[in-house]
């Protein structure tokens, strides 16, 4: 069947197609690569008319023309979902507020509870068979369309078409309108050098991975230090579950670590809901069938995830309290990145039969005027917790590693006080007995 008379008769301008938004609407741009610039950019144009229009987002890379168009936020509202670098930014300045949300849950949340009035993704360009490929946006994207009241298309050349499982396509029937034109280059997100810290925190974790490992890595640069150990190490046969791909899965895939071969589900197959990094990532998931793109609220289930053997989960996190809360997406109130799929997934491999939950942390940060900070702290202020104390089990710093499950406060103030710095130990264990957490016999 021919479609293209169908695509034709949907083809728009970005202006023509944007002319559709109204004051007051609620408008969506998906997830990472598959924000649609060249819409937003047209949007951008119409700021004089409009008054109150809300956007959700996240994970986006690329300015967004609509929110550096309008300062005041009379025109544009924008939101975000979970922070990128760039998004952090507009938070610092005032120009776009924080959706708490854990990732299984967010197309759930559309469905249920939320209004999308025009969604606006880009896709692929269209096949024989009249579907968009998602791309790497496969995680959320089709649940979000599938919830708008208009869709509207914006092709960029430059996707990566993906192979899935299910959700990672949407047919012409389900499109209001498409639009073409040229996009640059794909963002890429740089590979940091590994510090001393980085790597003595790999080594603490590297003895508890076995052959036949699934492995779930957060973002950050930890993965990318971990999967070269993991690259040189003799372990074999590791496996794939992760809501993001990135470039520790590619080096693994490359050197024949990474095989998903003894996965007692979903054998054979390296399951993700999205993809970003070097140029590499995007080529490693270009139409590679070892590699099934599929909705987050099943990817993330924590249910999907215990039915992996094994499962190590690997996440970082900012700070951490004496009681054993972990904050991964705040400087106090200040947002960071987001919740993501890191208590998903922390979740999940505590309930997988082996399974292991790790959050890694530098035990040390440095203030912008050059104050040295610990990262395990008395208790918080104002900083959102991200993981609850009740679901806190492998904590990991450059000067060791703690399981915290099943733990008391005292256990834990004691515990954490001895991965944290060594400067910051005397003032951690004063705290700890201010707050009737520490006992006599508790080792100093």
């Amino acid at each position: 069947m021919d479609y293209m008379n169908e695509y034709r008769s949907k083809l728009r301008t970005p202006e023509e197609a944007v002319s559709i938004v109204k004051s007051g609407d609620w408008i969506d741009y998906a997830t990472n690569l598959a924000f649609p610039e060249l819409l937003d950019a047209a949007l951008a144009k119409r700021v004089d008319e409009l008054k109150d229009v809300k956007i959700r987002g996240n994970l986006i890379f690329k300015p967004l023309r609509t929110v550096e168009a309008d300062p005041k936020r009379e025109h544009f509202i924008y939101n975000s979902w979970h922070c990128s670098a760039y998004e952090r930014k507009l938070c610092d300045e005032g120009l776009c507020n924080f959706i708490p949300m854990i990732f299984r849950n967010l197309v759930p949340y559309y469905r249920h509870f939320l209004t999308v009035n025009v969604a606006m993704c880009a896709a692929c360009p269209m096949d024989r068979h009249g579907y968009f490929n998602l791309s790497v946006a496969s995680g959320v994207a089709k649940g979000i369309l599938e919830t708008a009241d208009v869709v509207i298309l914006e092709i960029d050349e430059q996707l990566p078409r993906v192979c899935g499982g299910f959700g990672q396509a949407i047919h012409i029937s389900d499109v209001d309108m498409v639009v073409e034109g040229e996009h640059a280059p794909l963002p890429t997100v740089p590979l940091h050098p590994a510090t001393e810290e980085d790597r003595a925190i790999a080594r603490e974790i590297m003895p508890l991975i076995p052959d036949g490992a699934t492995l779930q890595f957060g973002i950050g640069g930890m993965p990318n230090v971990l999967g070269s150990m993991l690259v040189d190490s003799d372990l074999k046969d590791l496996g794939m579950h992760t809501e993001l791909c990135s470039d520790a899965y590619v080096a693994l895939t490359e050197a024949g670590k990474l095989t998903n071969a003894r996965k007692n589900h979903m054998t054979g197959c390296g399951v993700t809901g999205m993809a970003f990094g070097t140029e590499k990532v995007y080529e490693f998931v270009d139409e590679n069938p070892g590699v099934a793109f599929m909705p987050l609220e099943f990817l993330n289930s924590p249910g999907v995830i215990a039915q992996l053997d094994n499962m190590i989960s690997i996440n970082n996190c900012i700070a951490v309290d004496l009681f054993g809360q972990v904050s991964a997406e705040s400087v106090g109130t200040r947002q960071i990145s987001g919740t993501g799929g890191q208590l998903d997934y922390l979740t999940g491999a505590a309930m997988s039969r082996g399974g292991k939950a790790f959050i890694c942390m530098t035990s040390t940060y440095r203030e912008k005027n050059g104050t040295l900070r610990s990262r395990i702290v008395p208790t918080f202020n104002g900083d959102i917790v991200t993981d609850p104390r009740s679901q806190a089990y492998y904590m990991v710093t450059e000067y060791g590693m703690v399981n915290l499950v099943g733990r008391s406060t005292w256990e834990r103030a004691e515990m954490l006080i001895s991965i944290a710095h060594p400067d910051f130990r005397e003032e951690l264990i004063r705290k700890a007995e201010e707050n009737g957490i520490w006992i006599q016999s508790n080792k100093r």
